[in-house]
Parts: C-alpha cells; sequence; structure tokens
C-alpha cells in the first residue's frame, strides 16, 4: 500500500531520462512512494545499448537501440554529465558508447535505481482513470508472454521512452524501384559491408556526417546529399550533392538535375514520435512525425498535467537537460511548483507553437533555446540551474565542428569553474580558449547517438 499522502509515480522506460527520473523520485520518500519502472528489454540504457542484431531481437520485439559499433559522442562528456554524477575525469572528452552505457549503470548502481525497476515489462495501455480520485490506469505485459498482464493505478506518469526507435522514411518518388541495399541509419552497424560500393546518405544530420566519415575509408565512393553550405573537413572520395527528389532504379536523383548510380541508399533522416500506449484523441494529443503538442513547456498536457514527456526534445545537452525537466515535473507534483488554470497553459502551449508554423518539425529542435527553457524551469521549479560553463563549451564543441567535422572530436575539454573552462590541446583552428566562448560558435549536437554522433 502507498503511504498516504505520497504519490505513485511510474515511469516508463529505463534509459537515462527514465533513470534520471527514478533517482531523483526515490530522493523525495517524504512526497513520493518508490518509483515503478517499467522496462521492456533485460537491461537498462535504451538507446545506449548497442547490439549487432537489426529489425526484432530474440523476444520479437523490435530493437529499439540506433547505436552502431564505433559511435563516438559528438558532444564532450564535460558537458553531457548529469549535474549530480560526473563521467570519470580520466576518460577521453570525446566518448565511445561503451564509456556512455557503463557510466549510465554506475549512475543507477550509486543511486539505487535498480531494484524500482521491472525488467522485461512492456507497457500496452495509459489512460486516465475513471472516476473523483483520478490517476492513471497503466496496463503492462511481459514481454516473452504476453498473455502475462497487469493493471495498477499511478498517481502520476513520466514518459522516458526516447525518440530514437522509430525511423523516418521521407516519400521520395520512386524509392520502392531502386534494386540496390536500402537501409535507414538506426540499421547501420559498421562500414565494412559497404567496401567498394557507391553509397548515396540522404542528409547531413549527425549521423548522416558520422556515416560518412566511416564509410569514406572503405567505400569506392560517398555521396552526401543535403541542403546545407558545404561542410568542411570530408575525405577526398566524399561528393557533397543537391537533395535528392527522386530514384529511378539504381540512379539517384538530385534537386540540381545531377544524377548518380548508386549501390546503396542509407536514408539519414531521423525518427517519429510514437507513443503505441497511449490514446491521442482521448487526452487531446496531437501527434505528427516530428510534433507532439499541445505540451506546456515540452513536457505536460494542459487538461491532463499528471502525465510528463522526458526527453523530446532535440539539439541539446541530453543528460543536464533530462535533470532540469524531470525536477521541474517533480516540483509540479509535489506541488512546490503551482501551475497556472489549464486554459492558460493551453493557450502559452499552443502560443508557442504557432511560433514555428513555418518550420513545425523544428518544433522540438531548442539549440540555442535550450538554455533559457532549463533556466526557466529552474526558476519555476526552485531548483539551482545549470551552470554557464555547459553553454561555453556546447558553444565552442559547436564551433569547431563547423571548421572541421572530421578532426573536433580530438580536443579535450577541462571545467575550471561554473563560468570556466580551458581546451587542452590545439583546436583545428589553432586557437585556444579559455573561460569564453569562440566567436561564431554554435552547437547542434545532443550527446547521444541522435543527433549526437550518431542517429539524425
Amino acid at each position: 500500500m502507498t503511504a498516504p499522502g505520497k504519490l505513485r509515480v511510474a515511469v516508463i522506460g529505463a534509459g537515462a531520462a527514465g533513470l534520471c527520473a527514478a533517482r531523483h523520485l526515490a530522493a523525495h520518500p517524504e512526497s513520493f512512494a518508490p518509483p515503478v519502472v517499467f522496462e521492456a528489454s533485460g537491461r537498462i540504457g535504451g538507446t545506449w545499448v548497442y547490439t549487432e542484431e537489426t529489425g526484432q531481437g530474440p523476444d520479437g520485439l523490435p530493437i529499439c537501440s540506433s547505436m552502431y559499433r564505433d559511435l563516438r559522442t559528438n558532444l564532450p562528456k564535460e558537458v553531457m554529465a548529469f549535474p549530480d554524477f560526473p563521467f570519470d575525469p580520466s576518460l577521453p572528452s570525446f566518448l565511445h558508447h561503451s564509456h556512455v552505457l557503463a557510466y549510465l549503470e554506475r549512475y543507477a548502481d550509486h543511486f539505487g535505481v535498480r531494484e524500482h525497476i521491472r525488467f522485461s515489462w512492456l507497457v500496452d495501455a495509459v489512460s486516465p482513470a475513471e472516476g473523483a480520485e483520478g490517476g492513471w490506469d497503466v496496463t503492462a505485459c511481459r514481454a516473452q508472454d504476453r498473455t502475462v498482464q497487469t493493471t495498477e493505478r499511478f498517481d502520476a506518469v513520466l514518459v522516458c521512452t526516447g525518440h530514437y526507435a522509430d525511423p523516418f522514411v521521407p516519400p521520395i518518388p520512386g524509392l520502392e524501384t531502386f534494386p540496390g541495399q536500402l537501409l535507414h541509419s538506426h540499421e547501420y552497424r559498421c562500414p565494412e559491408p559497404f567496401a567498394g560500393r557507391t553509397v548515396v546518405l540522404l542528409g547531413a544530420g549527425p549521423s548522416g556526417v558520422d556515416l560518412t566519415l566511416q564509410l569514406a575509408p572503405l567505400a569506392r565512393r560517398v555521396i552526401l546529399s543535403h541542403r546545407q553550405p558545404p561542410l568542411p573537413g570530408l575525405p577526398g572520395n566524399v561528393l557533397q550533392a543537391a537533395p535528392v527528389v527522386g530514384v529511378a532504379g539504381p540512379t539517384v536523383q538530385f534537386e540540381d538535375g545531377a544524377e548518380h548510380r548508386a549501390d546503396v541508399l542509407i536514408l539519414c533522416t531521423g525518427y517519429r514520435y510514437r507513443f503505441p500506449f497511449l490514446a491521442p484523441a482521448r487526452l487531446g494529443l496531437r501527434l505528427t512525425d516530428h510534433t507532439v503538442t499541445p505540451l506546456y513547456q515540452h513536457l505536460l498536457l494542459p487538461r491532463h498535467p499528471g502525465l510528463f514527456f522526458i526527453g523530446l526534445c532535440q539539439q541539446i545537452c541530453p543528460f543536464p537537460h533530462f535533470h532540469c525537466q524531470l525536477l521541474f515535473c517533480l516540483a509540479v507534483l509535489a506541488g512546490t511548483c503551482r501551475l497556472p488554470p489549464a486554459a492558460e497553459l493551453q493557450a502559452a502551449a499552443e502560443g508557442e507553437l504557432r511560433q514555428h508554423l513555418g518550420a513545425p518539425q523544428h518544433f522540438h529542435r531548442l539549440g540555442g533555446r535550450q538554455w533559457g527553457y532549463c533556466q526557466e524551469l529552474a526558476r519555476l521549479g526552485g531548483f539551482e540551474p545549470l551552470p554557464p560553463v555547459l553553454r561555453k563549451i556546447y558553444e565552442a564543441t559547436g564551433a569547431s565542428r563547423s571548421q572541421d567535422v572530421s578532426r573536433y572530436r580530438s580536443l579535450s575539454y577541462r571545467v575550471l569553474s561554473a563560468e570556466e573552462w580551458e581546451l587542452v590541446g590545439a583546436e583545428p583552428g589553432g586557437a585556444v580558449h579559455k573561460g569564453g566562448s569562440p566567436r561564431g560558435a554554435g552547437g547542434n549536437g545532443d550527446g547521444a547517438p541522435s543527433p549526437a554522433a550518431a542517429l539524425g
């Protein structure tokens, strides 16, 4: 039984966001009962768990991880850590994915999170409970035996399922006629199978650029199709091409009229938001491939404030971002942060969405807006904001990446204080910065595999 006055909260997913949620819920036993974390797989880590398998796993569930063998983060560890749990300082700034997974495992052990996780339990349905008491009914089943099912009531639900599991495939005319190998970056694992072949990659987000760098040493030719200005520092056998407008058999057609034959097409075209356990119409939730609305602060439904979506935003420092979102959500649940009436929340959510009508697919891409966003969450939630040094290193990394996409990961950063940092070693452009941001800085990473060094 839950003690009177204590809220019972369900967490869906034991990736980075879910672990952070469980850690903070468990740290406040005066307000919350022990959390219940539903994890469909048999281990923690979410998208940071590497497997060579693609498609379906042995349990019949889709492979959710988009991790590939040689992934390294495109944000340094100095801005990736949860604020209350640093990475091992002996590690390089730009980490192999195995180091990030090990970090999450240490985080879970340090804060005693594992005891709250129900492994191999798949959430089937989340719905508002009937009756005056409110709450949420969560129905889950055993991943290996779906006849074993349970429905439990919770006061709130934190959705921490990530958004790198459902690949987005753009509607390209003639794509179905391509006779070669067609895959999404979600299914890419290593470059060796593509040796000696002509590979066309669609999209120059973090995954498109990263896969280009991995494939170039082995492929006969790599064609990177995108609409950005030319990227500096790519290998000599990489051709940067205009956006793809069509496919006719083995021939790929580009916006500028060029045509190239290809053996392989890799779609580095991002992911769709997907919540199969929700009934969007009943909740007043509008889902498209690229947006989840209307949500106050990208987090909660105005008319159902007990349901929270953690980690929808992109182009962020993910773990610090999750930390801020979760502390805000817990302040709302504990009553220390008083929300305005539902009508005001709805108006605020709709108003923010209207600002992005010209490019709604970018609504959740915060980029430089993430700092004001996290600061506002800290103000509303009454917790300590992120230190300014995170923004400075994030922007410095973006500047280095824009100068040379192939070499910026050789840099090492050191945090000196909440405001100051230094670059250990030479930057691609030769300059060393200390304390401030290099001019022209800009970041577009996510730390995580997309768009962080892998999946965008």
